[in-house]
């Protein structure tokens, strides 16, 4: 989980203006909050999903940093304000509102996901995914049948897909 989500969380507390090391650490704290509230996701909510979930932690833990650097109290309603007044807006990440996933989180699970299939389901779903070959001449080179083709890359995409709604 922390290979595959932990460089997105990353790049949303970057994006928020924190430095390197401070994104570092708000990735850890998102990571301590999914680790004690993982149990109380409601995963029936097609809304908001894993990764709307995850914002929702990270903008946290970012508000929560932003109030520690300010040194604003923790209590009272003005304080509050004046916390509120000096943090930028945090906005929802675009990747959230975007029906694909970003490429760089496809590869790492397809990283994740490869040792999962034998050489020849994978070399058949790679040549017709990556490689855009017809099952035609993805069965050809691999010397499967083209339906077997087709069914090892449906297999490897479905999983794909399983890993990246987090199912």
């Amino acid at each position: 989980m922390v290979n595959l989500y932990g460089p997105m969380i990353y790049r949303w507390a970057r994006t928020a203006g924190l430095q390197s090391a401070d994104s570092a650490d708000v990735v850890q704290e998102v990571f301590r909050a999914v680790a004690m509230y993982i149990a109380d996701l409601d995963a029936d909510r097609p809304t908001e999903g894993f990764r709307g979930w995850l914002w929702t932690i990270a903008r946290s833990k970012l508000m929560d940093h932003f109030r520690a650097r300010a040194g604003a109290p923790a209590t009272g309603e003005e304080a509050l304000e004046q916390t509120v007044a000096h943090e930028p807006e945090l906005r929802e990440p675009d990747d959230l509102k975007t029906p694909s996933p970003d490429v760089a989180m496809v590869h790492r699970v397809l990283l994740a996901i490869r040792p999962d299939f034998d050489d020849t389901t994978w070399e058949a779903f790679w040549q017709m995914a990556v490689q855009n070959r017809t099952a035609a001449e993805a069965a050809d080179s691999l010397e499967m049948s083209r339906s077997a083709v087709r069914q090892a890359k449906y297999r490897v995409l479905k999983r794909l897909r399983q890993e990246l709604s987090g199912a």
